[in-house]
């Protein structure tokens, strides 16, 4: 695609810096500062939903980021009705797959959010956009308590920080704070989180940030992480062969990874907007490091504005095959960029409890070596990670559903109690 008609696209279009429009609840959080304790719940709404046996709301609850500065997250939160036990419900924390960048595509905006998971992309969906909580009724069939961060820059303002699973783990994190300290839901302090694509990197994530659990000082301290659950996860750092300390080293590892994810337009788009979060995470960064002029306005433009199928979709209707030209030649800044996607993805700490991994052997979207490698890794230091093979030629978009009856008595099992084998010593 020429400049000339990139120029023309972007006097066409609304500014990058335009309102994107959100319905009322959110507009009312986006006025909101994050005022208070991680985990205070500053706004809730009910929300209708046909889960038998349930009540819903939407929540904004305080946050933080991987720089420490403090956040507004919204989300959405499921629970049985009736008395809790003594002790409190079980919690079991949804780290939502990619739905975009802008304010609106929080997955708790949509009509009906509190549902099982609705996806785009398989019969049956019947929305713009990946929605609803996993396997939501047998957990509150169970008597669990079920919540869903939307990540911050979803809805409760800021830019989102895409795919910077250190801030996606914490949003994950503070969502069970925020719940246990809702008298209304009747949560406990014991959970487990599960997550799926970007959820899946925040899962692996927020399994390593032992000592942001333990914080004291909180809306609900104390809470007790019993399992993770990871769907399709990715995890840049583990992918990492070393620690770029150098330009060189750094350029190819940078080159590395625009190439993995520019094998199609779909894919690079979520490079895009990988670079666009770890930007607003890490503000030393340019998108022009990377980026030529033009493609870095157009880019800005798009993804500040929409979800993730409408940003691939003007972006192939646009750039076409030609989307590679929005790249530089050669990065610079690599050792700033790579330095920070490092330190942005999960930290090398031994996880706080078991972690689990599915993934299917079709998945062309997060490449599955990420999760062997993150294993390999965390079972070196001491951790518990098991890692599944799904049966068939699963997809990423396979993923959730297919391993559906297998998370669900694994993290029953993990609520009870029950021994686990140690997963770092099975075939993985």
């Amino acid at each position: 695609m020429s400049l000339c008609v990139i120029g023309l696209f972007l006097a066409a279009g609304r500014p990058a810096s335009a309102d994107v429009a959100v319905p009322p609840f959110y507009q009312a959080v986006g006025a909101l500062k994050p005022d208070g304790v991680l985990g205070t719940v500053l706004k809730s709404e009910p929300v209708e939903t046909s889960i038998p046996g349930a009540k819903a709301w939407r929540i904004a609850y305080v946050s933080s980021d991987v720089a420490g500065a403090k956040t507004i997250s919204t989300g959405l939160v499921v629970a049985p009705t009736g008395a809790a036990p003594e002790g409190g419900r079980p919690v079991v924390a949804w780290a939502h797959g990619t739905t975009g960048t802008a304010q609106n595509c929080g997955p708790s905006q949509v009509f009906d959010p509190a549902r099982e998971l609705n996806q785009y992309f398989l019969v049956g969906g019947n929305s713009w956009t990946d929605y609803g909580l996993p396997s939501v009724a047998e957990f509150i069939a169970k008597g669990y308590v079920v919540v869903g961060t939307d990540y911050q820059g979803l809805g409760g303002g800021g830019k989102h920080q895409y795919a910077v699973a250190s801030t996606n783990g914490r949003d994950v994190i503070n969502s069970i704070r925020a719940v246990a300290s809702m008298q209304q839901t009747g949560a406990g302090k014991k959970a487990a989180i599960y997550g799926w694509s970007q959820g899946g990197g925040a899962t692996l994530a927020a399994a390593s940030l032992g000592d942001y659990i333990a914080a004291k000082g909180t809306a609900a301290d104390g809470i007790d992480i019993v399992g993770l659950v990871a769907l399709a996860p990715d995890d840049v750092a583990a992918a990492a062969t070393s620690v770029p300390t150098d330009e060189a080293t750094a350029e190819a590892l940078m080159g590395g990874l625009a190439t993995t994810f520019s094998d199609n337009i779909f894919n690079f788009s979520h490079f895009v907007m990988l670079m666009w979060g770890s930007q607003a995470a890490f503000p030393g960064l340019e998108l022009t490091d990377l980026f030529t002029d033009e493609g870095a306005k157009l880019i800005d433009a798009v993804v500040s504005q929409k979800c993730m199928h409408a940003t691939s979709d003007t972006l192939s209707f646009n750039i076409g095959s030609d989307y590679k030209t929005l790249l530089r030649a050669k990065p610079a800044n690599a050792l700033a960029w790579s330095q920070s996607l490092l330190k942005g993805s999960v930290d090398p700490v031994k996880p706080v409890a078991p972690v689990i991994i599915y993934w299917g052997t079709a998945d062309t979207v997060v490449p599955p070596v990420m999760g062997e490698l993150y294993r390999k890794q965390m079972c070196g230091l001491g951790g518990n990670v098991t890692r599944v093979q799904l049966d068939g030629a699963q997809t990423h978009f396979s993923t959730p559903g297919a391993s559906a009856s297998l998370y669900v008595p694994w993290i029953e099992d993990r609520m009870a109690g029950k021994p686990i084998a140690d997963g770092c010593k099975t075939g993985g």
